[in-house]
């Protein structure tokens, strides 16, 4: 049966505190799909200049997609449905922002 999705293994490693006598937490990895390519909106978000910081533009980008593939797959959820208007409007709104080629 054929992958109806990009699927993705997502590791966050901590590596910095704001106090010395703050442990570092324990990396947590865990999977996810999407039906967009993630790897390529990060590049697209990096390169579209919006952040100075490339590694915030891969954050933005991130987020933004497992935010966004979650109310998806949750439609029916009454707390999610609330995000699924607006949120659906932002992402119409900054495809509008990237080169036609970016779509997608």
């Amino acid at each position: 049966m054929a992958v109806r999705e990009h699927r993705y293994r997502i590791t966050l490693e901590h590596i910095g505190t704001p106090r010395e006598d703050q442990p570092l937490q324990a990396p947590v990895t865990f999977e996810a799909g999407n039906h967009d390519d993630i790897v390529r909106i990060i590049g697209l978000q990096r390169d579209s200049g919006r952040f100075d910081d490339k590694d915030e533009a891969a954050a933005f980008a991130l987020g933004l997609k497992l935010l966004s593939e979650t109310v998806l797959k949750h439609r029916d959820d009454a707390l999610l449905q609330q995000l699924k208007a607006p949120l659906g409007d932002f992402i119409r709104q900054l495809k509008a922002t990237l080169p036609a080629k970016a779509e997608g």
